[in-house]
């Protein structure tokens, strides 16, 4: 009994080594050598279309909702000490410093990570990417290059619009619905807002995330099995994985940035 269950951890163990191995390889291989920007230029705009445009919708509406939540439980926290002008930095700080790079990074790894992955192990199950290995094509730089790239420059870019979504629903709800003053609102916000240890770790932060969930999402979709159950399982490990992983990173981003 014991030694059965000692086996399997081993196995375990071992499989999350070499998962990580194969990982470090795909991504070396894709990203490693002379780029041709002739070829890959048209790749990378319609992976940022794919990958980017088309999670701009989830990322407005949640970023609102999250703003206005915010404001809401703010407001009735603040107001309990007389505190209501301070609505502005409180909004802000938690949008920029946490909840705009955490929640957009888990947003898209539901919505473009899963996708991703379906895509690639689709095609390996059909046999694309052998396909191109025998024409001489490296699938490696033609498919998953652009599409990490085009997951590092979008992400980043969706949490500040998030971000900015996100300060805009606080003030509907505390300047148009619980009456704080707007100028309050706004002036609070500039004397309580720093540029760099604000703003530029919260763009750091999203970046970060940026590499773990489309590094995770290309790699779980590259190395599935090439059958309707192994994608299936891939891309519901490259959703729950890639949570984790951010969530985890997050702490110790925080723990680096804002631990004093």
């Amino acid at each position: 009994m014991i030694t059965t269950k000692l086996q399997n951890l081993g196995r375990a163990t071992i499989d999350t080594i070499a998962g990580f191995g194969r990982s470090g390889v795909m991504l070396f291989g894709a990203l490693v050598g002379k780029p041709d920007f002739r070829k890959g230029f048209p790749l990378l705009i319609k992976q940022l279309y794919v990958i980017g445009v088309l999670s701009l919708l989830i990322i407005l509406v949640s970023g609102l909702f999250i703003g206005m939540v915010l404001a809401l439980q703010g407001y009735t926290v603040l107001s309990k000490f007389g505190a209501e002008g301070m609505l502005g930095p409180l909004v802000a700080l938690s949008l920029l410093r946490e909840l705009g790079p955490v929640v957009t990074a888990l947003l898209f790894a539901g919505r473009a990570g899963s996708a991703l992955t379906a895509e690639i192990g689709l095609m390996k199950a059909t046999e694309q990417l052998s396909g191109m290995e025998m024409m001489a094509v490296d699938p490696l730089r033609r498919i998953i290059a652009p599409r990490f790239w085009a997951g590092v420059i979008s992400m980043p870019l969706l949490a500040l619009v998030f971000t900015a979504v996100g300060i805009l629903g606080g003030h509907l709800i505390g300047v148009d619905w619980l009456g704080v003053d707007s100028g309050s609102y706004w002036s609070a916000m500039q004397a309580n807002v720093d540029l760099y240890q604000d703003v530029v770790n919260g763009v750091i932060k999203s970046m970060v995330f940026a590499v773990i969930v489309i590094w995770i999402a290309l790699h779980k979709g590259y190395d599935a099995v090439p059958t309707s159950e192994g994608i299936s399982r891939a891309t519901t490990q490259t959703v729950v994985t890639a949570s984790l992983t951010v969530l985890g990173f997050d702490f110790i981003l925080t723990a680096l940035m804002f631990g004093g």
